[in-house]
């Protein structure tokens, strides 16, 4: 693709030479003179001179000095995002269901669906047209999965699940298990059945190895455009609003609420019943109490999770009181060897 059609292509003005051609979309430090690359801000703005990609995508007030082949706009990460399908265009797999591929009675296969090597589906299952299910991967009875999903070899969803439409499971995932639910009676622990479902939405994506349980009674829900990364687990009957991030190794107890374009860092743990309002921010290695609201647009920090400020103030002060303490320490030593000394 050459620069001035990818220019176009983003509705944005470059500058240089809108010939050439580009091939692939690489990192700044490893892009050569027939791949795009980007800079948004920081460091990356101060590295970008000394890139040799062939065409950048940078900020509209970036100085473009000396002269090189830019694109200029205003969110360089977002049109690189754009920029990647069209230079490096998905390979889609082809419709048909393989031979060895088992479909239960009832099932619906849609217009266009690829069906792999050694897939399972369910009585009453429902794929829907265009969908691509990789190999391996077991779908209960009864699931129904929207137009356009992804689902990649070895995804396991069990019975009554619901996908919307463009959906993307990693391998690995495991969607609608049992939620962690005992009830101890006369000293033993009894299953309390779970016989609720799990709903998720359209274009939300989950990565490898995650584990969405069914609710107990009623419904687990991932809202639409939700992203979620390796290793999460989430709890029977929460429900995820529209837009929400969450990074890998973070588990969510049962009944969370997370309200619409909220971030969770990677490793944050949250108890039973907890809410996170719309678009709070919760850092990395955060820990949420039990039944804890965390307001709206707060950012916070620590365990347990407390206001970034307040969780920053009081690291300083412990700081401060280690230093303060190691200090004396130091001089009850120094005090003892005079001592010593004196004496002999």
């Amino acid at each position: 693709m050459r620069v001035r059609e990818l220019a176009a292509w983003l509705d944005a003005g470059f500058e240089g030479d809108g010939d050439r051609e580009i091939r692939r979309v690489a990192p700044l430090e490893d892009a050569g003179p027939e791949d795009l690359s980007f800079a948004s801000r920081g460091r990356a703005l101060k590295q970008a001179g000394e890139s040799k990609a062939g065409c950048l995508l940078v900020p509209v007030d970036y100085g473009n000095d000396p002269p090189r082949t830019i694109i200029r706009t205003s969110d360089p990460r977002g049109a690189a995002a754009r920029a990647i399908p069209k230079i490096h265009p998905r390979i889609d797999p082809q419709p048909g269901i393989h031979p060895t591929a088992v479909l239960g009675p009832g099932a619906i296969i849609g217009y266009g669906v690829s069906i792999a090597p050694m897939v399972v589906i369910g009585a009453g299952g429902k794929v829907g047209a265009g969908s691509a299910i990789g190999a391996g991967s077991v779908i209960g009875d009864y699931v129904r999965i929207g137009a356009g999903c992804t689902i990649h070899p070895r995804v396991t969803i069990y019975r009554e699940v619901v996908l919307g439409d463009e959906v993307v499971l990693h391998s690995g995932c495991v969607i609608g298990a049992d939620g962690f639910g005992f009830v101890l009676a006369d000293g033993i622990y009894e299953k309390f059945p779970q016989v609720g479902r799990v709903e998720i939405g359209n274009r939300v994506e989950i990565g490898a190895n995650s584990c969405i349980d069914r609710a107990a009674l009623g419904v687990t829900s991932i809202g639409d455009g939700t992203k979620i990364d390796n290793l999460v687990h989430i709890g029977h009957n929460c429900r995820i609003g529209r837009h929400v991030v969450i990074a890998a190794q973070t588990g969510l107890s049962g009944g969370v609420v997370v309200d619409d374009y909220a971030v969770i860092g990677g490793q944050v743990g949250i108890g039973d019943k907890a809410r996170i309002e719309s678009r709070a921010v919760l850092g990395s290695g955060s820990g949420v109490l039990t039944s804890k609201i965390v307001r709206a647009g707060q950012v916070v920090w620590g365990t347990p999770a407390r206001p970034l400020k307040e969780c920053l103030e009081q690291m300083a002060v412990l700081s401060r009181l280690t230093k303060k303490k190691r200090s004396q320490e130091n001089r009850s030593q120094e005090s003892g060897v005079r001592s010593q000394n004196s004496g002999g």
